[in-house]
């Protein structure tokens, strides 16, 4: 365009095309394309032109000139046809970007001489915020990167950018979505087929390469080589995964160790010393020499102070303390060996862990108190003395009428329940430690154990008919050959003896250890001895109708301390220290093995129903065990503060009680339910106290009636009580 306009001025200035003057030519095409650049950069000078050596005819003639619609020059258009024109030498195809670019950057010279302030100054941050909040187009305000220049965009420049972001045409007038395209296939039918060319034969046979391909397949898929999509991008999310991870110095410990050093607890402060541990404390705080003595006596940890209180006339005859280094150490000690823990704290109403009681009415029957005059002891409905030391074991009989006791003072005592009065007494050869009546109602019999023998004494009370009849059934049983090797020795009183006419004793079963217990099978067949220190002969069972004994362990058990019989089933209780054994006569195994949570069982008792039992111990615990639930205890009582004695549960209603060295006699209301869905409900009732400590023991046995809900107990105060 500037070649245009130069060479329009040389033709009317008459200038001949030379080599000579092609360089000034040059220099004028330079001068006049930044006068046109400069006119186009700033359009906001005056309307005169911004050519130095055009005029406005000039320019209104070169306006004329770029109207022709082959852009040629009017020269050229003008030119005689039979002039041949060099098209090559008027070319400035390759001199357009150039000149343009001289022409750019000798115009912006000028126009910045001209205009120093021409590009506006660029602002901070504050200046950027105060604009933002007074210009009121400063949201659609951009910067013009050429110019340095803030344009403000209009209504439509607005729009034209919304339709772009939104990825639609700048132009809203352009719909490019309905467009008539041509549809190839019609809905009319032709007669003629696009393609009459025959089907090929693999479309209608079976393809013997796919078939391989899909073999090949599905044996990858069952092998596991070929993945469907999911399973290949969860593979990869596990590896990215995996990539991720670090290595952990620490993953083999739990979560808990690591969360507990992620909460860090502060150590306690040690507590600042009190006035005894002045340098000058006051008098009362100095020990006297009995103090001295009685401080120096106590052990170390019962100590209320760990140093002596001594007193100096100034600092400087303080001297060095001699225990600084053990101190230190053990302070060292408490922060690194004390666990320290961050426990969070429930706010709970105390009134929910209080579990919900039945009312005493729906309870009963049960054990009633009465106070007497001084309200200080209990009043009991019978008492029965006559014992001169302590009564260790008492029984009822079947019925309920009569009780025998056994005591310390070598004696056995037989009672007549509702009177309280003494039927007859037995003087034995050494001290009584238990004593059974047999449970078969048709059969009046007494086992009592008296130091290394089992004595079977015919009370003589009741009916006369059942007494006659237990003499008669003792007479029929032979006595077997006596063989070698035997644990045990049966003899048998003579009628002329004074032993069997005065003391009515029967039987008499030797052992090689003292027996500590008996215990009787619910057929009134067979009884069980247990012998204290005897190792593997420590339970034999004695059968009385055939006079035979028998030793059921082949290897010790532990300390064996009590035996019971299952009231309906061939099962044999044996409780040891800790466990309780149950034992299948009839198989000769071992059935279930019960574990208490104690150092040291003292009795047990088994329920009416056979599925349930509890224990007491002498470290003041009572454990009753579900069977049908767990071998371990089903819930614990600790009711009482000492050695727990005896247990014993009523074999009619939901009752059990226990007896401790503490002088009480807890009584609970337990109820075992036919539901097995159901848990027992186990709720103390009463608490009984009678007895006077003796020797430090109190209350040593108890033993329910068999029919109403009565309770009988025996103490070290050589006194047996009613509770009815």
């Amino acid at each position: 365009m500037a070649t245009l306009a130069i060479s329009k001025k040389r033709q009317r200035e008459g200038t001949e095309h030379s080599s000579e003057s092609r360089s000034s030519k040059e220099e004028d095409t330079l001068f006049s394309s930044s006068a046109l650049a400069d006119s186009d950069y700033d359009s906001t000078d005056s309307e005169s032109s911004q050519f130095s050596g055009l005029s406005e005819d000039d320019s209104e003639e070169e306006s004329e000139t770029y109207s022709d619609t082959e852009h040629t020059p009017e020269e050229f258009q003008n030119q005689p046809s039979d002039i041949k024109i060099n098209e090559y030498e008027y070319d400035s195809s390759d001199e357009e970007a150039t000149i343009s670019l001289v022409c750019m950057v000798v115009g912006y010279k000028e126009y910045c001489g001209k205009h120093s302030n021409a590009l506006p100054q660029t602002g901070d941050e504050l200046d950027h915020l105060i604009e933002q909040s007074e210009n009121p187009d400063y949201w659609r305000t951009v910067k013009d990167p050429q110019t340095g220049q803030n344009i403000v965009l209009s209504r439509e420049d607005c729009a034209v950018i919304q339709r772009i972001k939104s990825g639609k045409y700048a132009d809203k007038d352009v719909n490019a979505f309905n467009i008539d395209w041509p549809s190839s296939f019609e809905s009319e039918v032709e007669i003629h087929p696009l393609s009459n060319r025959p089907e090929d034969k693999r479309s209608f046979i079976p393809s013997k390469w796919e078939r391989l391909k899909v073999g090949k397949m599905v044996h990858s898929m069952k092998m596991g080589w070929m993945k469907t999509p999911s399973q290949r991008k969860k593979e990869l999310e596990e590896k990215n995964d995996e990539d991720d991870h670090y290595y952990d110095l620490w993953s083999n410990e739990d979560e808990n160790d690591r969360s507990r050093l992620k909460m860090h607890i502060p150590a306690p402060k040690i507590t600042l010393p009190g006035h005894a541990e002045s340098y000058n404390p006051p008098p009362e705080y100095l020990f006297s020499k009995e103090e001295r003595s009685k401080w120096q006596e106590t052990d170390k940890e019962d100590r209320r102070q760990d140093f002596v209180p001594h007193k100096y006339s100034s600092m400087r005859a303080i001297p060095a303390f001699k225990n600084f280094m053990n101190e230190r150490f053990a302070r060292c000690l408490d922060l690194y060996l004390c666990p320290r823990q961050q426990k969070m704290r429930m706010n709970v109403n105390p009134e929910d862990l209080i579990p919900k009681l039945p009312q005493p009415k729906d309870l009963q029957p049960f054990l009633q108190l009465r106070l007497s005059h001084d309200s200080m002891t209990v009043e009991c409905s019978v008492v029965y003395t006559g014992h001169k030391d302590l009564v260790r074991k008492i029984s009822l009989d079947p019925l309920g009428q009569w009780m025998v006791s056994g005591s310390d003072d070598k004696t056995v005592k037989f009672w007549e329940l509702h009177t309280g009065r003494c039927m007859k007494t037995l003087v034995l050869d050494d001290k009584v430690k238990s004593v059974a009546w047999c449970p078969n109602a048709n059969i009046s019999l007494v086992a009592v154990a008296v130091g290394n023998h089992v004595i079977l004494v015919n009370p003589g009370l009741g009916d006369k008919l059942i007494v006659t009849k237990t003499d008669e059934l003792l007479a029929e049983s032979s006595p077997p050959e006596q063989e070698k090797g035997l644990v045990t020795t049966w003899s048998e009183y003579t009628s002329d003896s004074q032993e069997f006419t005065e003391s009515n004793l029967r039987l008499k079963v030797t052992h090689s250890k003292s027996v500590s217990q008996i215990s009787w099978h619910a057929k009134g067949d067979y009884f069980a001895a247990t012998l204290s220190g005897a190792g593997n002969q420590s339970v034999i069972i004695h059968q009385l109708s055939k006079r035979r004994s028998q030793c059921p362990f082949s290897k010790p058990k532990g300390l064996v301390q009590c035996t019971l019989f299952h009231p309906n089933k061939p099962f044999l209780f044996v409780a040891t220290q800790r466990y309780i054994r149950v034992y299948n006569l009839l198989k000769q195994e071992l059935s279930r093995k019960l574990q208490a949570n104690c150092k040291w069982i003292s009795s047990m008792a088994i329920h009416p129903g056979g599925d349930n039992v509890i224990t007491g111990s002498y470290d003041c615990r009572l454990h009753w065990f579900d069977m049908d639930l767990s071998t371990k205890p089903y819930q614990t009582l600790k009711h009482q503060k000492k050695a727990i004695r005896s247990v014993d549960i009523h074999k009619k209603y939901p009752l059990f009680a226990s007896t401790s060295d503490d002088g009480s006699v807890v009584v609970c209301h337990g109820m075992v339910y036919n539901d097995l869905m159901q848990n027992p409900l186990i709720v103390p009732v009463k608490v009984l106290r009678g007895h006077v400590t003796t020797n430090g023991l109190n209350a040593i046995d108890c033993v329910f009636h068999p029919n109403q809900p009565w309770l009988l107990t025996s103490g070290a105060d050589s006194t047996i009580r009613l509770f009815s």
